[in-house]
């Protein structure tokens, strides 16, 4: 019974909360129905889906784009003033290629502080990016990303470095969001 009730809580969040036009409901559900952690001043936009009733976290003063897909089967967690594009995909599972029973794997997806994630990058499960970093869009991550390392490219390389000197507060929500 514990597990349909799960069921139903994530198809109504993907299929119609997800949906509404108003980040004060959405918020609402993500934190007292789903029990997802989300700091003050962050905002989901419309259409985002999960993959799990927990193993998520979000940083004050985060955002994330529509349409994102967020695989939760592990833990994410999404430090504060970071932003991610629309239709980026972040996953913390998968299965072993080299494992004769297609094992499943749960690995955990940490993205620190001020990070920037570009529309339609993807990052893949057990990856750590570092605090200012910057994925490029379009970019596949396959592996930790160094502190203010700019990204980009499949699989993604260094492109170059940013400035370490990050002050900016990420305050952005849209009216009909």
């Amino acid at each position: 019974m514990r597990r349909i009730l799960s069921e139903f809580r994530l198809y109504f969040c993907n299929r119609w909360i997800a949906g509404i036009p108003s980040h004060t409901i959405r918020l609402f559900y993500y934190r007292r129905v789903m029990k997802y952690s989300i700091g003050e001043n962050s905002a989901i936009f419309m259409d985002c889906t999960f993959d799990c009733t927990r193993h998520f976290s979000l940083g004050k003063n985060s955002v994330i784009n529509g349409k994102c897909c967020l695989d939760n089967k592990s833990r994410i967690t999404i430090g504060e003033n970071v932003s991610v594009s629309q239709e980026v995909m972040i996953l913390s599972a998968d299965h072993d290629p080299d494992s004769p029973n297609f094992t499943a794997r749960d690995l955990p997806v940490i993205i620190d502080d001020y990070v920037w994630i570009g529309s339609r990058a993807i990052i893949l499960p057990g990856v750590h990016i570092g605090k200012g970093a910057v994925i490029a869009a379009g970019a596949v991550v396959t592996a930790d990303v160094p502190p203010f390392a700019v990204v980009g490219g499949v699989p993604a390389k260094l492109i170059r470095h940013r400035s370490t000197d990050l002050q900016y507060e990420i305050n952005y929500r849209r009216l009909f969001q």
